[in-house]
């Protein structure tokens, strides 16, 4: 018994998805930091920590990578010493380790999956 198959690979739509994966995991990045902005979990005092000093890195998304940053000199002593009374006037739920809802095991862990499949379902046009 023989069998003959033809495959015939639409690249122009390859491309399409690829770009579109790329654009929504940039989009998914700025959803993420929008939701931790929204939850008031960044410590507040000035408004540096969580406004002005962060941001999205997203110039190493077309490699899959797409970084929360916060650069100030005193994020990661904050980040990592969750044991600070942090004043939580203008941030209710401020605290030390504010990325970890996000994380496994967090009450938001699906939140980034399911942004970045809505996203490129838009822009994939899929």
């Amino acid at each position: 018994m023989k069998a003959k198959s033809t495959v015939k690979m639409n690249f122009p739509r390859i491309q399409q998805l690829s770009k579109a994966a790329v654009t929504a995991l940039a989009m998914t990045g700025e959803a993420v930091h929008s939701d931790i902005v929204q939850s008031q979990v960044v410590p507040f005092k000035t408004g540096n920590l969580q406004n002005e000093s962060a941001f999205v890195d997203d110039s190493d998304a077309d490699r899959g990578v797409v970084r929360i940053v916060h650069s100030t000199p005193y994020a990661r002593r904050l980040y990592y010493h969750p044991e600070f009374n942090f004043d939580t006037s203008e941030n209710p739920n401020a605290k030390g380790q504010w990325f970890e809802d996000w994380e496994k095991g967090g009450e938001k862990e699906d939140f980034a999956k399911n942004a970045f499949k809505r996203f490129y379902k838009e822009r994939g046009d899929v």
